[in-house]
């Protein structure tokens, strides 16, 4: 089955939002916008919707109009670019920022583009042909380019039915394993909680030693020590599979030298998720550290690193960091004061050691699970982008008209 392809532009509008700029954080005139941070895999997410000020005119350039799909621009994952959401005129009079593009059918059903965009996002196509470096940008004129299927608006619409009850099927089954893995958090949060318990000290007084990284230049091609950055904080340890080292082989890093045990952690982002992330450094480990983290080297005699690391996960400590690190400016810090005031509980070392025994356990047994769901979503991912190449490539109609469907 052979469909008429022709580029997106000449099939629909294609837009990039309006950039927020200072001068626009208020005004008389402020309109609720979206931002790719709304748009998920699972459609829009509106909890979170911003304001800043558009004029008559500008919001009749921006405004969204039900039928509108709305694509990621840019992210720093490679899988996230040119994600899409469909809009239904969800809030009235909104806009939308230039981290999205939006896309105005005038010869599709929007529900037939939605689902192919989708499909070129999940099997990498726009990744493929982004660029920049970190930030992966797909761009307006590469997407208004894009080769777009234009079958009869008929035959949109069946395979608009056919794939959307075959694919609820996959959306239950992807909801039930969501529930899942919200269900280990909630169970390690409630296993750390337990654990929150003996007199308390500050953190400034369990260390003999803590201070900031350094903003020394590194790059992935550097002939210097490599330098522990806030990607490589992973599980609880350092992960130098994604290493960076600094640029000048010859720079003096003794100070910021790491040893085993010393507990690094998160001191800025604009992730309330990441900040106060922290990690126990473990043998093996040549490397300095990064400015956007903290090392504490803690008093042995009183507190084990990895005591301190799940006391600093503990739902009691979160609350204080989160609360410690609030900025308006959508930057979350956290200095080496507010963290030396902060208070850990802290029992007897044989206390911490079985507390941190039986964490052990119960995280292995939650680790295990995890695995087995993650693996079971990788198969409904892959089994998502292979229905979707099925449809686009004409056969699920196809196969529906043979069955008599």
């Amino acid at each position: 089955m052979k469909w008429p392809v022709r580029p997106l532009s000449a099939v629909a509008e294609v837009r990039l939002g309006r950039q927020r700029a200072p001068k626009n954080h208020s005004g008389d005139s402020m309109r609720p916008y979206i931002r790719a941070a709304n748009v998920t895999w699972a459609g829009l997410n509106l909890n979170d919707v911003k304001s800043m000020n558009f004029t008559d005119e500008e919001l009749d350039t921006y405004r969204l109009q039900p039928g509108d799909i709305v694509l990621g621009e840019a992210s720093g994952s490679p899988g996230e670019v040119g994600k899409p959401a469909l809009w239904s005129g969800e809030i009235a009079d909104c806009a939308f920022q230039n981290t999205l593009i939006r896309v105005r059918p005038r010869e599709h059903e929007p529900k037939f583009l939605l689902h192919y965009f989708r499909y070129q996002a999940l099997t990498g196509r726009f990744i493929e042909h982004s660029r920049g470096v970190g930030i992966h940008h797909l761009g307006r004129a590469r997407l208004a380019s894009w080769p777009t299927p234009v079958p009869p608006l008929d035959e949109q619409r069946r395979i608009v039915d056919l794939l959307e009850d075959h694919l609820s099927r996959l959306d239950a089954a992807e909801a039930y394993m969501d529930n899942g893995f919200r269900r280990i958090e909630a169970m390690r949060g409630s296993v750390l909680a337990s654990l929150y318990t003996g007199d308390r000290s500050q953190l400034r007084t369990l260390a003999v030693d803590a201070g900031y990284g350094t903003s020394t230049k590194c790059s992935a091609d550097g002939t210097g020590i490599p330098v522990v950055r806030i990607p490589n904080l992973v599980n609880g340890c350092i992960d130098l599979s994604d290493e960076k080292r600094v640029v000048e082989s010859d720079m003096n890093m003794t100070k910021y030298l790491l040893s085993p045990g010393d507990v690094l952690i998160v001191r800025t982002n604009g992730s309330v998720d990441l900040i106060g992330r922290s990690a126990v450094v473990q043998s093996g480990i040549d490397a300095a550290f990064a400015s956007y983290l903290i090392r504490y080297r803690v008093r042995n005699e009183l507190v084990r690193p990895q005591w301190v690391h799940a006391m600093l996960r503990s739902p009691q400590i979160r609350a204080r960091i989160v609360a410690l690190a609030a900025s308006s400016a959508g930057q979350h810090n956290l200095s080496l004061a507010k963290l030396d005031s902060l208070e850990l509980p802290v029992p007897s070392l044989a206390v911490q050691d079985a507390g941190l025994a039986h964490l052990t356990e119960i995280e292995g047994e939650m680790s295990r699970l995890a695995n087995t769901l993650a693996a079971t979503r990788t198969r409904a991912r892959t089994l998502r982008s292979s229905l979707l190449a099925f449809a686009f490539g004409g056969r699920l109609i196809r196969q529906s008209r043979f069955r008599g469907g």
